[in-house]
C-alpha cells in the first residue's frame, strides 16, 4: 500500500525520489503536520570541497528548509579524528585538527549556497529567537565530542551499546567478513555518531537524522541511544544509493571526483557534467538536483531525439546556478556551444598553465592530457589515442609520442577527448 503523507515535506521528497527509508513514517508525519521539525546530516570533513554524491542530500536539507523546518548541517570535527568505517574497505587516513578545520571552512561555502543561516546576516536577536525560526544552524560535533572524559563515556553512554549487535550492522559485518581488520578507534565511530544525534536532541530538539542509506545502521544506533538516555522519541530517514542507468556510482566522472568547490573543479567542468547526462536519467535528475516543479521535470525528461539535449542543457543550468550563481552557469553554456556547435576555443574552458621551465625541450603529448584531467593516466592517455579518440585543435591525433615544445605553444592548445570533454594547454613564457 502506497502512503500519502499529510506534511509537505514528505509529500515533496516522495514525489521528487528522495525516500528510500523512514523508522517510523507515519509518526514523523505526525510530527510535521504540526508545526516545525529539527532535523541534521552529519558531514565528516575528510576534504576540502564536497562532490557531487553529496549533493543530494544537501538537497534534501534544501526542501527541508523551504517546507518550513530548520535544519542542521553538523560539522564532523570530532567524528572525522576517528574515521567512518560504513563499507570501506580499509582504515581512513588520520587528520589532524588544522587541517579538518580548513576542510569545514571549505564545506561551508557550499552550504551557504543551499541553505539560508541564522549566522549569515539575519540572525535574530536572541538565541530564542533561533529557536522559533527555520533559518539553518551549522555546529560542529568537536563542541561535544573533545570534552568528553572517557571513563565518564564509557559508564554513562558505552553501557547502552551491544557488540553482538555492532557487530551484526552490515557496514561493520561486510568489513570483518572479508577479514579485513576493523581498528578499535573505527569500531568507536558508531557509538559517537549515537552520541550525536542525543545531542542534537538534547540541546535543540531535534527529532529527526537523515542521511544516505549507507548511514542506516548508525541512525538507528542514535535514535535507541536517546530513547534510553532521555526516554524521546526521534526518527531517521535515508536516501537512496544512487546509481545512473548505466550502472555507475553517481558523482564519478573519467576525470575523477566532481568536486562541489570552483577551486578544485571548475564551474564549466561541473556544468559539463551535468550537460553529459544519459536521456534515461535526466528526468530523475532533474527532479532531485533542481527546483524546477515535478511536472516541468517530468515533462522535459519524456523529450526525445535531439529534444532531449535542451532538456540537459537546462538541467545543467538550473544545477550550476543552485551552486555557483546564473552568471557562472550562462557562461558555462556560452562556452559550450562556441565549443560544440561552432567548433570554437571557448573562454571557460578548464586550462592548463605552463611555464616555458616546465616544458623545456619539449613535453609528452600524453602528459598534457593527464595534467588537463582528460585522463586519469598515461596509459588511458595512450588508450584515447589509440582508439581515435584524441584531438589537436579540433583535428583527429593518433600520435601519442608527440613532443610539444613552447613554441608550438605560443596559441593556446585546444585538447579534446571524445566530442564532450576539452581542455587547454597555454605557455606563458
Amino acid at each position: 500500500m502506497t502512503y500519502h503523507p499529510k506534511s509537505e515535506f514528505l509529500r515533496v521528497i516522495i514525489e521528487r525520489g528522495f525516500l528510500a527509508d523512514c523508522t517510523n513514517l507515519q509518526e514523523l508525519d505526525d510530527a510535521l503536520n504540526k508545526g516545525m521539525v529539527t532535523a541534521y546530516i552529519g558531514y565528516d570533513a575528510t576534504a576540502k570541497s564536497l562532490h557531487v554524491g553529496h549533493l543530494l542530500n544537501i538537497m534534501l536539507l534544501r526542501w527541508f528548509q523551504k517546507t518550513g523546518n530548520k535544519p542542521i548541517t553538523l560539522m564532523g570535527g570530532g567524528t572525522t579524528k576517528v574515521g567512518d568505517p560504513s563499507f570501506r574497505s580499509d582504515e581512513r587516513p588520520l587528520l589532524g585538527p588544522e587541517q579538518i578545520d580548513e576542510n569545514i571552512a571549505g564545506m561551508q561555502q557550499v552550504f551557504d549556497r543551499y541553505l539560508d543561516y541564522a549566522d549569515a546576516g539575519n540572525t535574530p536577536s536572541s538565541s530564542e529567537a533561533v529557536g522559533q525560526n527555520n533559518l539553518a544552524l551549522m555546529r560542529n560535533n568537536a563542541e561535544w565530542l573533545d570534552s568528553l572524559n572517557y571513563l565518564d563515556f564509557l559508564r554513562d553512554i558505552g553501557r547502552h551499546f551491544s557488540v553482538n549487535r555492532m557487530l551484526s550492522f552490515e557496514s561493520v559485518k561486510s568489513r570483518l567478513d572479508r577479514e579485513q581488520s576493523l581498528s578499535f578507534l573505527e569500531f568507536n565511530y558508531m557509538i559517537l555518531q549515537a552520541y550525536d544525534f542525543l545531542e542534537l536532541n538534547r540541546r535543540y530538539d531535534c527529532l529527526l537524522q537523515m542521511g544516505g542509506s549507507d548511514q542506516w545502521g548508525n541512525i538507528v544506533n542514535g535514535i535507541d541511544l536517546t530513547r534510553r538516555v532521555l526516554d524521546n522519541e526521534i526518527y531517521g530517514l535515508t536516501t537512496p544509493l544512487l546509481t545512473t542507468s548505466d550502472g555507475r556510482k553517481m558523482g564519478k566522472s573519467q576525470g575523477g571526483a566532481v568536486w562541489l568547490n570552483s577551486e578544485m573543479l571548475s564551474p564549466y567542468e561541473f556544468w559539463q557534467f551535468w550537460r553529459n547526462t544519459t536521456d534515461a536519467d535526466t528526468g530523475r535528475f532533474l527532479k532531485l538536483y533542481t527546483d524546477l516543479p515535478v511536472e516541468e521535470c517530468e515533462r522535459l525528461g519524456a523529450l526525445e531525439g535531439s529534444e532531449i539535449n535542451e532538456a540537459k542543457i537546462i538541467l545543467a543550468n538550473e544545477v550550476t546556478t543552485l551552486l555557483h550563481g546564473a552568471e557562472a552557469a550562462q557562461a558555462a553554456e556560452a562556452t559550450a556551444r562556441e565549443v560544440f556547435e561552432k567548433g570554437g576555443v571557448g573562454d571557460d574552458l578548464p586550462t592548463v598553465d605552463l611555464a616555458a621551465s616546465d616544458i623545456g625541450d619539449g613535453i609528452s603529448i600524453v602528459q598534457l592530457f593527464v595534467k588537463s584531467g582528460l585522463a586519469d593516466s598515461g596509459k588511458a592517455a595512450k588508450r584515447l589515442f589509440a582508439e581515435g579518440g584524441a584531438k589537436v585543435n579540433d583535428e583527429d591525433h593518433k600520435d601519442a609520442g608527440l613532443l610539444v615544445t613552447a613554441d608550438m605553444l605560443k596559441e593556446p592548445m585546444k585538447l579534446s577527448a571524445g566530442k564532450k570533454r576539452h581542455a587547454l594547454v597555454v605557455c606563458k613564457g
